[in-house]
């Protein structure tokens, strides 16, 4: 009992301590102090809250920068640039109109230096820039929320590469079931990120496990396994050789890396079903292109082949269909050619040519022009569009 006691005045003190606007801690003596000493402390300055998201749909954010002279917020959901307002505490702030529900990525302007947003824990993984994500939820739950029903499995995994002579992330999405029924094979579809994205992106901002736990709850796609590769090996290999010419445009690389390490490893270590049938390749922007590249080249490979955004372009079609792409009675053996882009979207030109070519070769293929950019708002209406017509 007086253990329990004891456990509760702590757990109380640790709470008070916690909850303080701003908090007190003492250290231990300096060493070599004389017994009785008096031991410093340090405090740690006022907690900040923001994104705050109100009821209303309004948000207030916050930034504290008692010496800055400028703060401004930049997002997604901006047309233009707005100003925080500093208080007496040092504490910047402003509370934005209604905001639609979705995902954002915003950062703070502090004196003309962009800069994340430091009480915010979720981050934009990029290879640039550091943005971080304003999460607006509707009144009801939205497919790329976190909803009550059964949860895949994303794992962070390694694999050595001998095409690049490097060790390389990747991550993999194993669907609800996976770990209980151990006979169950599953078809996959390998998701590829834009350009300077990373292998994080389609999970933490594209919310991709979100959307597939909820689809596949509601019937609507079939349970699948979702492999999300680091498409962009050339800042590794410039570590190795600063020489190393990046090539961003070029295809052959990834295509490469994908059928001689990153197939052959996902169907040696996951339950993955074999054959062209089971495997559908997707990716952005960047992603998109080397999704051609590589489903375009290999239709005996991929049935399902969905470029969103992708990084085409009109005046270079006809090499790509020469150079890179197999023959159009190759490509007419595919279940599935998708093309999205948003209208708004710099890239919208190349999607329709690019859909257009295929016309004229007699190659069928689905369009989706959604509003918006080449933002990855889209990406999720994308997937969300694309899923349940996979594996069918």
């Amino acid at each position: 009992m007086k253990k329990n006691r004891l456990y509760s005045i702590i757990a109380f003190a640790l709470l008070t301590l916690t909850t303080a606007t701003a908090q007190t801690f003492v250290t231990a003596p300096p060493a070599g102090a004389a017994p009785g000493a008096a031991r410093p402390s340090f405090r740690f300055p006022p907690r900040v809250i923001s994104p705050e998201v109100h009821a209303d749909q309004t948000v207030t954010f916050r930034y504290m920068a008692p010496n800055a002279t400028k703060v401004e917020l930049t997002a997604q959901f901006l047309k233009k640039n707005i100003a925080l307002t500093k208080g007496e505490d040092g504490i910047w702030s402003v509370t934005t109109g209604k905001v639609k529900p979705d995902i954002y990525p915003y950062n703070f302007i502090v004196d003309g230096i962009s800069v994340a947003d430091p009480n915010n824990v979720d981050i934009f993984p990029n290879e640039r820039f550091k943005g971080s994500l304003l999460d607006v939820k509707g009144k009801t739950p939205s497919v790329q929320d976190l909803q009550d029903v059964p949860h895949g499995k994303v794992t962070y995994v390694f694999y050595n590469s001998k095409n690049l002579d490097l060790v390389r992330p990747m991550l993999i999405y194993t669907p609800p079931g996976y770990t209980e029924d151990t006979q169950k094979e599953y078809p996959v579809l390998y998701l590829i990120h834009g350009m300077t994205d990373t292998q994080e992106t389609w999970y933490k901002v594209g919310r991709m496990n979100y959307i597939l736990d909820n689809l596949i709850a509601q019937g609507k796609a079939e349970p699948m396994i979702v492999v999300m590769p680091y498409a962009n090996p050339f800042p590794a290999l410039m570590k190795k050789n600063p020489a190393t010419q990046m090539d961003l445009m070029g295809t052959k690389m990834f295509t490469d890396e994908l059928l001689k390490e990153i197939i052959p490893y996902v169907e040696k270590n996951y339950r993955a079903k074999e054959g062209r049938d089971n495997r559908a390749i997707a990716g952005f922007s960047l992603g998109g292109r080397q999704t051609l590249g590589a489903g375009l080249s290999n239709p005996d490979k991929f049935a399902y082949v969905c470029p969103m955004a992708p990084a085409v372009f009109p005046q270079g079609l006809d090499q790509d269909f020469k150079e890179t792409y197999a023959s159009a009675e190759q490509l007419r053996t595919l279940k599935l050619l998708w093309i999205g882009c948003g209208k708004d979207d710099s890239l919208y030109a190349g999607a329709k040519a690019l859909a257009k070519k295929l016309g004229t070769e007699k190659v069928k293929c689905e369009t989706f022009y959604s509003s918006g950019g080449h933002t990855w708002m889209n990406c999720r209406l994308f997937l969300t569009t694309i899923a349940p017509k996979l594996f069918k």
